[in-house]
């Protein structure tokens, strides 16, 4: 069911460090040309660091693991491409559309693959409000032995409500160099992790031992460099929030929406933060991918 590109898997079978990439950021996430932008950035920090980059989609109904640049492009310029969680995935499959696969779709593609390291901004959580909207990619990362390097959770979420839920599920959350629980575009939230890490040989054996403990998913989250004033973004999402109420926006829709009235709100600062931490993460991810092949 799984389109395997032939460098990827010639990478796999060699025992060569390969790191998964989600796609959602592409046709979702980020406004062209951005997006494209990010993505190649993304992939190129991978090869830089010796390991081989896997961006991860559906194509024409099948999950493909791999993407071309030709398909990086259509992700990041058409309007016909599906946003697809774990829940998803059967349909667009047997549609055979094109989809952009989110963190629990991108996790369980990837753990199916082989891959066991993916790169990523900020993982979903729990949102405000009640009923709360609580995201798939927690359930993932609860049964899917993948280690997600990311920023943290989206900072338009109930960060306390979204540890909460990680810590019911037994999913570790460790914090790379910092003992806060960094929010996406701010470098803390103030909110502790439930291990810190400092360097990649520590991390590595925490993660293998997690996994041999026939553990999930691991959460490795890693601050932004340069993160943006946390109460002037405090406005800006409590602005947006109450648009997308207005508006009666929920679902899938409502992450999209929160991020681009960020971006216009915040003249473009949020964008900016965004690339560079997804970039930074796929830094990370590669060098962690290394250090796993390097133990046993």
């Amino acid at each position: 069911m799984i389109d395997i590109r032939p460098h990827i898997a010639a990478a796999l079978q060699k025992g060569k460090p390969v790191v998964a990439l989600e796609s959602t950021l592409i046709s979702h996430g980020l406004p062209w040309p951005i997006n494209l932008q990010t993505a190649r950035r993304a992939e190129h920090v991978i090869h830089d660091q010796g390991a081989m980059p896997a961006t991860i989609a559906v194509v024409r109904g099948v999950p493909t693991v791999g993407l071309d640049d030709n398909e990086l492009l259509y992700l990041a310029q058409s309007d016909n491409v599906c946003k697809a969680s774990r829940r998803d995935l059967a349909s667009v499959l047997a549609k055979g559309l094109w989809a952009a696969t989110t963190v629990s779709a991108t996790m369980l593609l990837a753990h199916h693959a082989g891959l066991s390291v993916f790169a990523t901004g900020g993982i979903g959580g729990v949102h405000p409000g009640s009923p709360p909207d609580v995201s798939a990619d927690l359930y993932e990362l609860s049964r899917t032995p993948v280690a997600v390097v990311c920023s943290g959770a989206k900072s338009i979420l109930d960060l306390p409500a979204t540890l909460e839920v990680l810590e019911t599920l037994g999913v570790p959350v460790v914090g790379y160099g910092t003992d806060t629980f960094p929010a996406f575009y701010v470098r803390c939230s103030g909110l502790p992790v439930s291990t810190r890490i400092d360097d990649l040989d520590a991390l590595a054996r925490l993660v293998r031992s997690h996994w041999n403990l026939n553990g999930g998913g691991i959460v490795i989250a890693r601050p932004i460099d340069a993160g943006l004033d946390a109460d002037e973004l405090a406005r800006h999402i409590n602005a947006a929030e109450t648009e997308a109420h207005e508006q009666g926006i929920s679902g899938a829709a409502r992450t999209p929406f929160l991020l681009r009235r960020l971006a216009e709100r915040s003249e473009g600062a949020t964008l900016r933060a965004n690339e560079d931490l997804i970039v930074a993460n796929a830094r990370l991810a590669a060098e962690l991918a290394l250090a796993l092949k390097g133990g046993s």
